[in-house]
């Protein structure tokens, strides 16, 4: 009881974490370029530095080259898909509803990953308290960032304020759920290491094919290449004081 306590305090942590780190963004709306610079960074970060290191650590029983391949497949995955999105709208007038959608298809895998990390809160408390501090503590310092790429994402791709803040709410939440969700079952460790791979490359092209080149297009200064190694640095920071 305690545990499970202490598992959804930590969850809720989680969202105001990311509520402050979404808030954060629209503040600094008149400075997206560098707010989006930096948020390429930390994407991209989450997949080198977080998700692909935590797949290959936790799979080892799928070996390296199996999470490596599932890594690509996401990556490649996203891409059909982005592509797909843009093909169907392309010459129909429905510029605005392209972006929306890339926007919320972004925003949903950010809200996803946000679900794992809250169940993977839960798993870790369940091998030991020591083990469920280590995994909490790297979820609460890049959860912020996660509140600032969902906003990010959604901005970028057209949506308005309250679509933001509407898929800043549901990505905050679901780490809650997550946690929540970990005290109903016993999920074993390989198969969510299966899942990070996936959400890796998902997050790979997010960062690199999205991101990243609009931060630089519209000001290709050495401040917003500053703000995306930042990004990076601070989630390699992050993930090896968490570690």
């Amino acid at each position: 009881m305690q545990h499970a306590i202490l598992i959804l305090a930590i969850a809720c942590a989680a969202f105001v974490a990311t509520m402050v780190g979404g808030l954060f963004a629209i503040a600094l709306k008149d400075r997206l370029h560098l707010v989006l610079g930096f948020s390429a960074g930390a994407v991209i970060g989450v997949a080198f530095f977080d998700l692909m290191p935590e797949a290959l650590q936790t799979g080892a029983v799928w070996g390296s080259r199996t999470i490596m391949l599932l890594c690509a497949a996401g990556f490649f995955l996203y891409t059909l898909i982005d592509r797909a999105v843009m093909l169907h709208t392309a010459g129909e007038g429905e510029h605005c509803h392209h972006n929306h959608t890339r926007g919320w298809m972004g925003a949903g895998s950010f809200s996803a990953h946000s679900f794992l990390d809250g169940f993977a809160i839960g798993i870790a408390f369940q091998a030991s308290q020591a083990v469920g501090i280590v995994v909490a503590i790297a979820v609460l310092v890049h959860d912020f960032s996660d509140g600032l790429n969902t906003v990010n994402v959604v901005v970028r791709n057209g949506g308005d304020r309250r679509m933001a803040l509407r898929w800043l709410v549901m990505d905050a939440a679901a780490p809650v759920l997550g946690a929540g969700a970990s005290l109903l079952v016993n999920l074993p460790e390989s198969s969510t290491a299966l899942i990070l791979a996936l959400f890796s490359g998902f997050f790979l092209y997010i960062g690199a094919s999205d991101l990243l080149p609009e931060s630089h297009h519209a000001h290709p200064k050495l401040l917003t290449t500053i703000a995306t190694l930042c990004g990076a640095a601070t989630l390699l920071f992050a993930t090896q004081v968490a570690g």
